[in-house]
Formats: C-alpha cells, structure tokens, sequence
C-alpha cells in the first residue's frame, strides 16, 4: 500500500568554505528564478489580480526535499532552483529563516513550519532532525481518518499564524485515512513604509483596464526620494518603495503603455532581476489594492520538471520510518495581500499532503511615477522574493 502526502502552499584553484553571504546569494538567486517560473505557469490559467508566495512554496519544498532521493530529490531540487545539494540548502535556510522573525511596531514577520503526522506513521529520526534543528518545524500527530477534526485543526494554527488573513486552507475532503503527512509553511508580514502616505491625499483617480476602458479607484500620492530607473529595453519603470525594516521593500514595475503587462510578463525573469535603481526625486501615484488568491502547485510543478514525487514510484523513504511507499497528493498555497497608506500586510500558507496509494540628484521637477494601469509588484526581504504577483483591473470606490 502507498501512503499519500499534502504539501499545503535560490574556476579557481584556491578553495574555501561557503561564507553566510554565499549562502544567501545561493538561495536567492534560486529564488527570484523560482518566482519568475512560477509566475509564468500561473499565467497560463489565471488572468485575474494575482498575489503569491515562492518563498513559501520553497520553503515546503526544501522540507520535502531532505527526505527524498534520487530523481524524486534531484527534480525538487533543479525544478524548485533550490541550492544544489542539501548541504547548501540547509545551510541557507538555517541562516535565512531567523531573519523571518520580527514582532515590532515597524515589521511582523513570521515563516513557520509544521509537520501533521498520521496516527500510525513514525517519522525517520534524520529527518524530524533536520525539520527541528533546520526548519524549525514541529511535528504534530493528528488522526486523519477523522477529516473533518484533522482538517479544522490545521486551519486553526494557519489562521493563528497568519492573522487570520488565511482560512481553511486544508479542504476535509482532501484528508482521509489514507493520509501519511501534511507539510505545512506559513508567511505572515506586516509592514510600515519608511515614508507612509498621507490619508488626505488618496483620492479616486482612473485606473485604465484596457486603454480605452478606466474606472475611478482610491489612490495614494506623494512626492519624495525612492530608488527609481527607467529600464527602456524592457519599456517599464522600476520603483522600489522601501518598508521601515531594514531590507524589506515592495518593487513596483510599471509598464510604458497602458496595455502593456503581457509584453511586460514575457520577460518576468528579467522583471524580478535587480535593477540598477538610482535614488530620484519622485511623483507617486499608487492605487489602494487588496488581492487573495489560491494556486493549486501540483502541475506548476509537473511543468518545471518536479514529476516523480506525484508518481507511484516516487522515493520519499527517508521521510517515514515504517511507511516507505509515500507520494505526493496536493500542494496547495494560498495568499493574501493589502497595500494602504500606512504600509502593506501579507500572508501565504503553503500545503504539501503525502498519501497512501492503495495499490540620486534631486531634478527640478520630480519624475513621474503614476501607476493608474495594470502592474507587476513583488516584496523582497534581505534579496528574496517572499510575495510577487500583479494587479490587471480594480473595482471602483
């Protein structure tokens, strides 16, 4: 019998051992590579406002990853754009999660993780290990024939992680007795901008949906100094508006024309590469926008190559101590976003269930920065990207 699994949802001669900062640059890089993919295969099916967490998912995944070997492994790891051996992946996220917790006036941010464990399944000691010393993830025993208690039991602690902004993220339905593990992250942020919005100011301007259709929505102003740079090639404006917390800001890339997003979202991999921004004296007009979203990760991850860990013969052996026949049934992540005047809330749970298979220089005037059209937007902490997607139509007010 297979048991079943939800995951619920970076030459020389001399050498020398990886520093922190290698470390760091290793996991994001991977992870702006991730975001870009991602967002590509979401846009297949999703042609609404969109907010997401790669961050999240990477995280789940990189949990999942250090109990399984072989091409079950390696497809994680190079689908994923993990760091390449879980040596270095440990290594990176050991000193990058405590960086994800901060519970201040300026910043509260949280990443935590938590592994649901069947009622007659043993974890393999090396990995519970790994997931506590590692991932700071705690193990739970839950009885998942009773689905509907299993289920509002892990919706009770995401909700507690995330503010409440993520509910029932584990569909009953989705639980049984054939249910082995459910890996769980949650990411909750909740940030002040370093130069906030004054309230008086937001007033409805017009948003164009298309270049001929525009609806009047709420929409902040202010003029001040930002990181700012007009990349021409790719026919956008970057502008990076920085939170209070020392290395947490939102990047907004704004397209030339006002139907220009999907010329935009063909380069995503270059959108979400650092940009030379130079600091500028800028005009900023910035619709209110709130967005949820729920992304189903199975065949996102099909098509980035990550296929074994779905199949009869995945290898997640390392994972349980006596149900050695596990397989990947769900990754499911949901995500929420709301940006005002004062600063910007997210969150985003990612899910992984297993189950068994039966069988600047100030100008004279400021530059123009007015987003009143569809836009990219992503949320980078110390160069990773925890929460991207985009904003295609709004509602009136």
């Amino acid at each position: 019998m297979k048991c079943a699994i939800i995951l619920l949802v970076c030459a020389c001669a001399v050498w020398a051992a990886p520093t922190e900062e290698d470390n760091l640059q290793a996991l994001a890089v991977g992870n702006r590579q991730f975001a870009a993919s991602v967002y590509k295969e979401i846009l297949k099916t999703n042609q609404g406002n969109l907010i997401y967490s790669p961050f999240s998912a990477q995280v789940v995944l990189a949990l999942l990853s250090a109990g399984a070997n072989g091409p079950s492994h390696d497809e994680i790891v190079t689908g994923v754009s993990l760091p390449s051996s879980q040596e270095k992946i440990q290594k990176a996220f050991k000193e990058f999660l405590p960086k994800l917790k901060s519970d201040t006036e300026k910043l509260k941010l949280l990443s935590a993780n938590k592994v649901y464990v069947g009622q007659d399944v043993k974890l393999e000691p090396s990995f519970q290990k790994i997931a506590v010393e590692i991932y700071d993830s705690s193990a739970e025993n839950v009885d998942f024939s009773k689905n509907e208690v299993a289920a509002a039991h892990i919706n009770e602690w995401v909700e507690s992680q995330t503010n409440h902004k993520i509910q029932n993220l584990v569909d009953k339905d989705s639980l049984s007795s054939d249910t082995a593990l459910v890996l769980v992250n949650a990411l909750y942020m909740s940030a002040k901008w370093s130069s906030t919005f004054s309230e008086y100011a937001t007033r409805p301007e017009k948003f164009y949906k298309t270049a001929k259709d525009t609806v009047d929505v709420p929409t902040m102003s202010q003029i001040n100094h930002f990181n700012y740079y007009d990349n021409t090639e790719l026919g956008a404006q970057f502008l990076e508006l920085p939170y209070e917390a020392d290395g947490l800001s939102m990047v907004i890339v704004l397209p030339h024309e006002k139907e220009g997003l999907k010329a935009l979202e063909s380069n995503v991999e270059k959108l979400f590469a650092p940009q030379p921004l130079k600091r500028e004296r800028v005009d900023v007009k910035l619709p209110k926008f709130q967005i949820d979203s729920e992304i189903k990760f199975v065949e996102i991850l099909k098509s980035l190559g990550v296929k074994k860990i779905f199949e009869e013969d995945a290898d997640l052996k390392g994972l349980s101590a006596n149900k050695k026949r596990l397989y990947v049934s769900e990754v499911i992540q949901k995500a929420f976003i709301n940006v005002t005047e004062s600063g910007t809330e997210a969150a985003a749970a990612t899910a992984v269930r297993f189950a068994f298979h039966s069988s600047h220089l100030n100008p004279t005037k400021p530059l123009i920065f007015h987003v009143d059209r569809p836009f990219i937007y992503f949320i980078t902490y110390k160069n990773v990207i925890l929460f991207a997607g985009n904003v295609n139509t709004l509602e009136s007010s």
